[in-house]
């Protein structure tokens, strides 16, 4: 039998152990006391996160998680484990899973790979996360890095970059989207997941362009390659094409903001509410930040999006699911990993 030399590591956002009020304090302290998530001093941050946000949103977020637990366990991780068979299959390639938060970590999962395949030469990790953020991609990232230095694996770690104008990666999202747009509907919301803007502002390198006008995001810059608004833009607009999708058709709006700050906008909520008034009434939203389901699409949009736009006049809501374990979506990491 050859001995397995390459291997695959998916790494994605994580999920509580559990619905419960306990576990789901655990997870969002550790989320939240992300120095990438919550970017102020180490002191402030744990004031804010423990002292103030973690016992008033533990509570709440518990509520959310057991609306939408399966008797298989968190979507997210049931989808990823999904996912990581598929691959497997596919690619026949050793795949395994880790998380940012939460359980299985990188470690784990590293330490499985080298223990089950001693002969490793080479993991490619490959983050759920399409876009640049450094509160997504840059944290995962740097938290499987320094797990792969502090533990000394033999094997190399190497990464796939964000991978957002991918064509395998459009074609994948676009072909997922499509059957959902039928005559009668009036928009395409694409809902991403929102960020801080001075997260943008801090991850741009030349420190000028980011933000500095309203088309920024339409001007070349190198700062493209880490603005996460840059590249959610990029997608819609290489989606739409592959659609035949007009702009009228098309909206950009940002969920799941936390705290007070300026984030980016416009924001998925007050957007939902908005619509009915400007004459939408058959709305389609599809969230490509996310590429398994998970509390954020299932919870965040799915139940309360849903509920929003109904009281506010809407007639008919409808949500493209992640790509989950698409058989194109799983094609598209079969070739991202095999050209890294």
């Amino acid at each position: 039998m050859p001995e397995i030399s390459k291997a695959i590591l998916l790494m994605n956002l994580g999920s509580p152990d559990s619905p419960s009020v306990k576990d789901v304090r655990r997870y969002l302290n550790e989320f939240l006391m992300d120095e990438f998530v919550i970017d102020i001093p180490y002191w402030r941050r744990t004031l804010l996160v423990k002292g103030l946000i973690t016992p008033f949103r533990a509570p709440r977020s518990a509520a959310a998680y057991r609306s939408i637990w399966t008797e298989s366990g968190s979507p997210l991780i049931v989808i990823t484990n999904q996912l990581r068979n598929a691959v497997e299959q596919h690619s026949k390639l050793p795949t395994a899973v880790c998380m940012r938060y939460g359980a299985p970590g990188p470690a784990q999962a590293m330490d499985d790979l080298a223990s089950e395949y001693p002969g490793l030469k080479e993991v490619i990790l490959f983050p759920l996360y399409p876009h640049y953020a450094m509160s997504s991609y840059k944290s995962a990232v740097d938290y499987a890095k320094s797990i792969h230095r502090q533990f000394g694996y033999s094997f190399q770690l190497k990464v796939v970059p964000p991978y957002y104008e991918n064509h395998h990666y459009i074609h994948a999202l676009s072909e997922s989207i499509k059957s959902f747009l039928q005559d009668d509907f009036d928009k395409l919301l694409f809902s991403y997941h929102g960020v801080p803007e001075r997260h943008i502002k801090k991850s741009d390198p030349t420190q000028m362009h980011c933000l500095s006008k309203t088309d920024c995001c339409r001007v070349e810059s190198p700062a493209h390659q880490y603005c996460y608004r840059h590249q959610v833009i990029r997608t819609t607009e290489l989606v739409k094409e592959k659609l035949g999708l007009t702009d009228d058709q098309c909206y950009i709006s940002f969920q799941s903001r936390l705290g007070r700050d300026e984030w980016l906008k416009p924001y998925t909520a007050g957007q939902l509410a908005l619509f009915p008034k400007m004459g939408v009434k058959n709305l389609v939203v599809v969230c490509p930040a996310f590429t398994s389901d998970c509390l954020e699409t299932l919870e965040e949009i799915n139940e309360e999006g849903k509920n929003i736009f109904y009281q506010a006049g809407g007639e008919k809501f409808s949500i493209v699911p992640c790509l989950n374990t698409h058989s194109l979506w799983v094609d598209t990491i079969k070739e991202l990993v095999l050209s890294a």
